[in-house]
């Protein structure tokens, strides 16, 4: 299961541990991915979808439709 957000597009990033001694090692940063049922009205039907949980806070003041066509017309999102 691949950590990349449907809506957004956020996916795993690299960067450095630090240490005190200013030692540097490779790491992933991972964004907090849900997966999340929603109703879509228009076409009756459950929708799940694999979302950051900024995605789930854009979804629920903007609306689910709206943030799909979005998401759609980005690229992030081929079929729901």
């Amino acid at each position: 299961m691949a950590r990349v957000c449907q809506i957004t597009g956020k996916k795993t990033r690299t960067g450095n541990n630090v240490s005190h001694a200013n030692n540097k090692t490779k790491r992933t940063f991972a964004p907090n991915i849900q997966k999340k049922r929603f109703f879509l009205s228009e076409e009756n039907r459950w929708v799940t979808l694999k979302l950051s949980t900024k995605a789930i806070k854009t979804i629920s003041s903007k609306g689910l439709s709206a943030v799909l066509e979005k998401a759609t017309a980005a690229g992030y999102l081929k079929k729901y």
